[in-house]
């Protein structure tokens, strides 16, 4: 199959017996939609022990066929450009994967992915390339084999994670590295970075568990709040030091921290020095960034499993702009606890995720943050 010329020529279109359902005139332009996290299968080849979908090898049942894609993404073309992230799960055990990647493309969106590696040959990396994936996102959680592999639950998944690095560099696909810290991987973080660097990465991106799926086994594995707070500022201080971006994720403190810390310093935040954190905020769930699950659930991300339409049922726009989650999360004013009362809440948020999983309530203040407001 000629996935280059599909996307050269854009000859992939909704079918006519689907169209795209108007939303009217819904006001999207306060709350630009920048990022979807796209999970197009949950079954997955590893176990990871902090998956948030508890992901299996699968078949999962509903989920949505390449037409229901198609359409969701013609409405939201209709009124933005995102990032699309195609997750999963593994998204390469989806037949269709590069059908999807092409038509999203040929929309005009940036098209990444959130892949394991593992399962990487020449040919799929060549399909990546022509359907136009820009970048990949290659989860590793420990600098070895011994240590990555505890984490992925399957023996030799390092290995198979340098081996799709390797072709995706061949293949002249940008990739970057997320790793999710808990206790047993904290004092590896700097050893993880190093390889980064050594492996050509782009970017390193650190998410901080979320104890959602089977993440919830790992709520006393979850490093405290002092030293998230430790291990934030210590990630700031190696912008200057590595020749790649760095980013945190579920981490929303740490803009707090970019600021004190460049006010401190006598520092401009820059998009120069700092990239894209000198123009985003912490959490973007909900208010430039959502996720639509394999079923068709929209959420504000993955970790927050609350469901804010079905793109079965209603369209995306409409989801986008009415619902009443998603208002109450741009709502900084809304927030509880010391969030309701901190000066850096427009550009922290704290994570939502993490004050639901903890508190049942997520607007609460977040659990994991040990400054105290003015």
């Amino acid at each position: 199959m000629n996935y280059e010329l599909r996307v050269k020529n854009q000859k992939l279109k909704t079918p006519n017996s689907l169209p795209v359902r108007q939303a009217g005139e819904l006001r999207t332009d306060q709350h630009p939609l920048r990022m979807i996290a796209w999970e197009l299968t949950r079954s997955c080849n590893l176990a990871c022990i902090h998956c948030r979908a508890s992901a299996e090898y699968g078949p999962y049942e509903g989920e949505l066929s390449a037409q229901e894609v198609f359409r969701v993404m013609d409405e939201i073309a209709s009124f933005s450009k995102p990032v699309i992230i195609l997750t999963g799960g593994e998204p390469l055990l989806r037949a269709d994967i590069f059908d999807l990647a092409s038509y999203g493309t040929a929309k005009g969106f940036r098209m990444v992915m959130a892949t394991n590696g593992t399962l990487f040959t020449e040919e799929i990396v060549q399909n990546m390339k022509a359907s136009g994936i820009q970048r990949i996102s290659i989860s590793i959680d420990g600098p070895t084999a011994e240590t990555h592999d505890a984490f992925r639950k399957v023996k030799g998944s390092f290995e198979g994670s340098l081996r799709g690095i390797e072709m995706a560099k061949r293949g002249g696909i940008e990739f970057q590295i997320n790793t999710t810290i808990t206790q047993v991987n904290l004092h590896l973080i700097p050893d993880i970075l190093r390889l980064a660097v050594d492996l050509g990465a782009v970017a390193l991106h650190i998410f901080l568990l979320v104890p959602t799926g089977r993440g919830k086994e790992l709520r006393d594995q979850e490093i405290s709040a002092l030293d998230y707070e430790k291990t934030l500022h210590w990630f700031y201080e190696q912008i200057d030091k590595v020749p790649l971006q760095l980013k945190a994720t579920c981490a929303p403190h740490y803009y707090r921290i970019l600021r004190q810390r460049a006010k401190k310093e006598g520092k401009k935040i820059a998009s120069k020095e700092h990239g894209l954190d000198a123009m985003t905020r912490g959490c973007l769930g909900g208010v430039s960034f959502c996720f639509i699950s394999h079923v068709g659930q929209v959420q504000p991300c993955g970790y927050l499993e609350l469901n804010c339409g079905n793109v079965r049922e209603k369209s995306f726009q409409e989801i986008w702009a009415k619902s009443e989650v998603f208002k109450n999360l741009r709502n900084t004013n809304g927030y509880q606890g010391k969030c309701g009362r901190c000066e850096f809440r427009k550009v922290c948020g704290g994570c939502r995720a993490r004050a639901y999983e903890i508190f049942g309530e997520y607007m609460a203040e977040e659990p994991y943050c040990i400054y105290e407001p003015v």
